[in-house]
């Protein structure tokens, strides 16, 4: 019987493991995601560049943000993908790829959750900053919640961090 039983939990095990590969098709999802606001950045920027002579030094600044923010939501998505793949389903083998991201030879679940926090902060910061330039056009009851949300995003990743910390330095 304890063989039996043995082969049993060998295959849930193994089944258990290799259920790792449903979040392939997520990843994906994101890489798709990606290409999607690659499209849209390239639409702002057209729009920048056929309205440049007739905007304000406000509105191009307004529009040189959001084109920083849709980089940087570009990249959190790459972290994710990237980062999530190799941390959750697959090792990438890229040893010898001469443009493999130093990060990736860092990165755990911890790491990674620190570095989405501190992302998520930046483009926080990037909403805050278009919403302080466009003020006259926002309510003031409108930017006390984009300051108190970017607070407690700050808040989150700086906690994150610090528990990193904790527990990294416990483990070494």
């Amino acid at each position: 019987m304890s063989d039996k039983s043995n082969l049993l939990e060998k295959w849930i095990e193994v089944f258990i493991f290799n259920s790792r590969w449903f979040q392939a098709p997520l990843y994906i999802g994101l890489v798709f995601a990606g290409v999607l606001y690659s499209y849209k950045f390239v639409i702002e920027l057209v729009h920048l560049a056929e309205s440049i002579s007739t905007i304000s030094e406000e509105f191009l600044m307004l529009g040189v943000l959001t084109l920083v923010d849709i980089t940087m939501v570009a990249n959190l998505l790459i972290m994710v993908i990237v980062g999530g793949y190799a941390t959750f389903v697959s090792k990438l083998d890229l040893n010898h790829h001469r443009d493999r991201p130093d990060w990736l030879e860092k990165i755990d679940a911890g790491v990674l959750k620190v570095k989405l926090a501190t992302a998520l902060v930046g483009i926080s910061g990037i909403h805050l900053l278009k919403s302080f330039i466009n003020i006259q056009n926002k309510s003031i009851e409108s930017v006390q919640w984009q300051v108190v949300i970017h607070v407690v995003f700050l808040f989150s990743a700086v906690m994150l961090a610090w528990t990193e910390k904790i527990i990294h330095d416990k483990h070494h």
